[in-house]
């Protein structure tokens, strides 16, 4: 495993150790194998765009940029054609990036913060279950539900969530520079997303419940309360929550 920065992130390339470990371990070869070489004015943009992205972040919100700050140690940027990120429960902090020539700023922090949250949900999986079945499990056809990212498909129950979980913050963000692409493209996946996941609330722990009905409630509000999603970055009464001590 490579080492993570005290604070911020690192950024490498397609010739760097994380690349080099995502090639060796088939992790999204769909990003790293088609990676072009970047030279050094190409890597100096996608730096210079990076460290405006994480500025604009926290001139969004703070606690965006907290997230970032927190759970990013390290973003791996590739010339591969893909336009997006990923992340992987099994590299928690390791952004990959494949960024299109026409990305701004913008969308350089939308995928900071959208792979940043993906880290967050990994990890706080691990301490609060969210699920009561393991992800293997719920790869199964009955554990499916609709994704409100890759519209009118279903994804195993656990990638929905997460899907539905990173396209808030994503249509906040948006929203506070005046733009509404994203917002108009998910308000209504998203809702029928919610309305799916809750027909297999059963396999949710009690925790995952609350998130799942916290996020329906909200979805389901007409028009969407983007005041509401800014309160809950940093609202106690959504950070506040104690599982139950068993004696």
């Amino acid at each position: 495993m490579l080492p993570a920065k005290p604070e911020g992130f690192a950024i490498s390339y397609e010739d760097g150790g994380w690349a080099d470990h995502c090639r060796a371990n088939g992790v999204f070869a769909h990003i790293v194998g088609p990676a072009t070489p970047s030279d050094g004015p190409v890597r100096q943009a996608w730096d210079d765009n990076i460290m405006r992205a994480a500025e604009l972040s926290r001139s969004i919100h703070p606690d965006l940029g907290r997230l970032v700050d927190l759970l990013v140690t390290d973003v791996v940027v590739f010339n591969s054609g893909v336009d997006g990120g990923g992340s992987a429960n099994k590299m928690p902090g390791v952004v990959l990036m494949s960024p299109a020539a026409s990305w701004q700023p913008l969308d350089f922090a939308m995928c900071l913060v959208h792979e940043g949250l993906h880290a967050a949900l990994f990890i706080l999986d691990t301490v609060n279950v969210m699920f009561e079945a393991p992800p293997e499990v719920l790869e199964g056809e009955r554990y499916q539900a609709l994704s409100a990212v890759k519209i009118g498909q279903k994804r195993p129950l656990h990638a929905a969530f997460h899907a539905a979980a990173v396209a808030v913050p994503l249509m906040y963000m948006e929203h506070s520079q005046g733009k509404s692409r994203l917002v108009d493209k998910y308000t209504v996946s998203l809702r029928e997303a919610c309305k799916d996941m809750q027909t297999k609330r059963k396999y949710f722990t009690n925790y995952g419940r609350l998130l799942l009905d916290e996020m329906t409630e909200w979805a389901e509000t007409d028009p969407i309360d983007f005041d509401q999603v800014a309160h809950a970055l940093s609202g106690a009464e959504f950070a506040g929550y104690q599982p139950a001590i068993v004696v």
